[in-house]
């Protein structure tokens, strides 16, 4: 039950004394780290830290793609398959937790499509034709990725844009040519950026 169904006992909530509510507040921030990770950035840090935060996320994961090539083979076999897939939602799931904390859309977008050009660039030939539900599966969930990078993309501020347009338009032609067109036809996902 929620504290906004149940009025007699958010009143009685709202009626403690601040010291009692303050001793509540902590309690309750300190059993969510996305919450605490959110606030802290709110609270105790400035533009220079956004930057740090942003060259930290940067360079992991250039890393973690960098560890993903010496592991992961450019070759259409079922385990390559599958180690892109985790590494991709790896690397997205930094990525998110980076958005929700600073909401920087910016930042987040750069992302975005750093993933996708180093999925098109260094995994190429996993994105040939193959009968392996596991590469089905595979090309499902990157052209989602594309479909969410496109939309982050369209809500940039112009200049933006264009500061992204040529790396992302370049990785997205190069998706349209591989199998990936079919699906990303499917899902009616714009190749060509305005």
């Amino acid at each position: 039950m929620s504290l906004h169904q149940d009025a007699e006992l958010k009143k009685a909530v709202l009626e403690l004394p601040q010291k009692e509510k303050d001793k509540l507040l902590v309690r309750l921030i300190s059993k969510d780290k996305m919450l605490m990770k959110q606030l802290h950035f709110q609270l105790l840090e400035n533009e220079y830290d956004l930057e740090e935060r942003i060259d930290k996320l940067r360079k992991q994961l250039a890393q973690l793609f960098d560890i993903g090539t010496s592991q992961i083979g450019n070759t259409p076999h079922h385990s390559n398959f599958i180690g892109l897939s985790k590494l991709v939602k790896q690397a997205s799931g930094l990525v998110n937790e980076h958005e929700k904390v600073t909401k920087d859309k910016t930042s987040e977008a750069e992302f975005r499509f750093y993933i996708l050009q180093r999925v098109i660039g260094d995994y190429e030939r996993l994105f040939d034709s193959s009968y392996q539900s596991a590469a089905h599966k595979l090309h499902k969930y990157i052209t989602g990725r594309i479909k969410h990078a496109v939309s982050k993309y369209d809500k940039l501020h112009e200049d933006f844009q264009f500061d992204y347009r040529e790396d992302f338009q370049n990785a997205l032609h190069a998706f349209g040519n591989t199998t990936l067109k079919s699906y990303i036809s499917e899902q009616r996902i714009e190749l060509d950026l305005n």
